[in-house]
């Protein structure tokens, strides 16, 4: 019985055709692949190599007869997987855009706050100027904000 080689199912990354390469020449696939990644540098020989053989060779287990059947059944097999890449980069890039936009609105709510704590604490040093608060001492409430500041970071940084 002859040996034939083929894209393979299981273990596949991209097309299968590292993991068929392993398993043809009995040898680990992330070798292969790791020599393919390296080839790339190589003048992209490596690239146009992976497409020779993700169109060439047939998938594990086809059933097609010819090999115009076996490149039309590896073009739609390498059209599904663009597609499947494709939505997961986009559901990630969706997911990465949500959660952004949630970081800066509660970024955007805690500066308001801040801002806020801000402006009261400069209109009371304010009236305090003024003599509003006569019976106050000021130079008791001077540690207040700093420690006020320094828990908050420790709060934001446990957050994270």
């Amino acid at each position: 019985m002859t040996r034939r080689l083929y894209r393979s199912q299981d273990d596949r990354v991209i097309a299968g055709v590292c993991g068929g390469l392993g398993a043809y020449f009995g040898i680990d696939p992330t070798i292969v692949r790791v020599i393919a990644v390296m080839s790339i540098f190589v003048g992209g020989t490596g690239i146009i190599a992976y497409l020779v053989l993700a169109i060439v060779v047939p998938l594990e287990g086809s059933a097609a007869a010819e090999p115009k059947d076996t490149i039309k059944e590896n073009v739609d097999d390498i059209r599904e997987t663009a597609s499947e890449i494709g939505r997961d980069i986009q559901s990630t890039y969706a997911k990465d855009r949500v959660e952004a936009e949630e970081e800066t609105t509660l970024r955007s709510r805690r500066f308001n706050w801040l801002g806020i704590a801000v402006i009261v604490f400069g209109v009371v040093l304010l009236l305090g100027n003024f003599n509003v608060f006569w019976w106050f001492n000021w130079g008791v409430l001077w540690p207040i904000p700093v420690i006020a500041i320094g828990i908050l970071l420790i709060i934001a940084a446990r957050r994270k």
